[in-house]
């Protein structure tokens, strides 16, 4: 793995992961409005992938599912530093919000200064996943694809929609130890690893598995060159 600097990660900035919004609560939404309000303050916002239950580009039917957030995250980014790691339910988010630096899947982990140390950031479904998981990434990530497929848009997403908003998505994972191994092993030259995706909210060795907003109600705030878990409410 090659890495090069590609920033840094400034003090107060602000995590986010897997909201899975509408579906699995409106914290995500709540969490825009109190930056916009002011009564929330951050230098830098990381989404980290899987904000939205089913968000991506060159549609505009599936905008309309979640339109209050996105048009709050398109004016916050005109004044806020934000990143978004494109997670395996958000995607194709470059047509959608111009003012955020975009890491599609292809293009993570990124690697940034967080003080003396070097992190590795992800969303977390790069490494470990299999040959079936990364073609089906691939797929899905077509632009080509999702134009053909626009006559059937709607159905397939209401389709779609109706059955993530049915999913169980918080639950401890077993044998995670183990998955964070392989993990760990793609990423050989940094001292702290971040990821999101499987709403875990759990620390093992130099691997941060963030908190999911949807499932925990926690974000991660950088304190003193660190991460540090913080519930949702202990911030609003």
């Amino acid at each position: 793995m090659k890495r090069e600097e590609q920033g840094t990660i400034k003090e107060g900035a602000l995590f986010v992961a897997d909201a899975h919004y509408p579906h699995h609560g409106r914290e995500f939404l709540t969490l825009l409005q109190k930056l916009e309000s002011g009564e929330i303050v951050t230098p830098q916002l990381f989404l980290m992938g899987d904000i939205f239950d089913l968000l991506f580009g060159y549609n505009d039917y599936i905008r309309t599912f979640s339109s209050e957030a996105v048009t709050l995250l398109k004016k916050l980014s005109e004044r806020i530093e934000m990143y978004y790691f494109e997670g395996n339910h958000d995607f194709l988010l470059k047509d959608i919000f111009p003012n955020i630096k975009i890491y599609p899947r292809e293009t993570q982990p990124v690697f940034l200064h967080l003080e003396d140390k070097w992190a590795g950031i992800s969303h977390g479904d790069r490494y470990a996943q299999g040959f079936d998981y990364d073609l089906y990434c691939k797929i899905i990530r077509s632009r080509s694809l999702i134009t053909l497929l626009r006559p059937f848009g709607k159905w397939l997403i209401d389709d779609r929609m109706e059955k993530l908003a049915k999913k169980s998505i918080c639950r401890p994972m077993k044998d995670f130890e183990e998955k964070v191994k392989e993990i760990t092993a793609s990423y050989p030259n940094v001292d702290i690893i971040i990821e999101g995706h499987y709403h875990q909210g759990r620390r093992v060795g130099r691997y941060l598995s963030l908190p999911s907003l949807a499932c925990q109600k926690k974000v991660a705030v950088v304190e003193s060159g660190a991460l540090r878990f913080v519930d949702l409410e202990a911030l609003l």
